[in-house]
């Protein structure tokens, strides 16, 4: 009886110590050979110019494929029926899918923002109503920091389901004015008045070429369009800088600025 078993359990070991050693095997070499698959992947992925952020997405996707598929060798190897551990796999992974839509949903998102590029960080954008300075892209939301130095967390679902606008995206802006003065003011003063005070600020592009031109006959004021075309960057400041510079000179000139006003004749 005791040779029986001695020799059951050779035959056993000599039978399954080799599939598990084998087994063991494939799993070290299989990670080892996902890993440097991995690294190819990431080297190419580089090279082409692909965002940093997708890049790992998408290098972790790869090994974590190929890490599966060399677990399924090695239990195949043992003799496990893989076909059931594929089918809990996918029963598994609809389970997490449906549990997890929306976070699958926002790294979705999060791949096309990355890969078509609708913006970057370092853009002011308006998205969603918020506007803000990009600090961050991630596979689930884009960070803005807001002028007053506030941080919203955008979900990358909400953020490609709805319009964009991207303030840097173009190297020129162009900065609209409307100017009122009153109807007893001298018109052409007033026009080469304004055309002076752009003129004379450097940021002012010349071409395209600065547009003055009376927009309105309103109630209370004659008013003035001035459109400039600035770099981005120089937007706020010639902005500010102008609105303030004509109220000064207006007032240097006797240009009057109506406010709005109702004359009440009494018979």
């Amino acid at each position: 009886m005791m040779d029986f078993s001695i020799d059951t359990i050779v035959a056993l070991l000599t039978t399954y110590g080799l599939r598990i050693i084998g087994a063991i095997l494939i799993f070290y070499i299989g990670k080892k050979v996902a890993k440097w698959i991995s690294n190819i992947a990431v080297k190419g992925l580089q090279k082409s110019g692909v965002d940093e952020t997708l890049c790992k997405f998408l290098t972790n996707v790869i090994y974590g494929v190929l890490i599966a598929v060399v677990i399924l060798a090695a239990l195949s190897n043992l003799g496990v029926e893989t076909s059931s551990f594929v089918a809990m796999f996918g029963a598994v992974g609809l389970a997490v899918g449906l549990a997890f839509k929306d976070a699958f949903a926002n790294v979705g998102a999060g791949v096309l923002l990355i890969v078509f590029r609708p913006f970057k960080v370092g853009d002011y954008i308006t998205v969603g109503g918020e506007s803000g300075t990009v600090e961050e892209i991630n596979l689930f939301s884009v960070q803005l920091k807001t002028p007053d130095n506030k941080l919203i967390i955008m979900p990358n679902g909400s953020t490609v389901g709805t319009t964009i606008i991207n303030y840097s995206a173009k190297a020129t802006r162009r900065v609209d004015f409307v100017f009122g003065v009153g109807y007893e003011d001298d018109l052409k003063l007033v026009k080469s008045t304004l055309k002076e005070i752009i003129s004379n600020d450097s940021r002012v592009l010349s071409d395209p070429e600065p547009f003055v031109g009376v927009s309105e006959l309103a109630d209370s004021s004659v008013n003035f369009v001035v459109r400039v075309w600035v770099k981005s960057e120089d937007y706020w400041g010639v902005y500010f800088d102008t609105i303030e510079n004509v109220k000064l000179t207006f007032d240097s000139k006797g240009i009057s600025i109506p406010y709005p006003q109702m004359d009440i004749h009494q018979k």
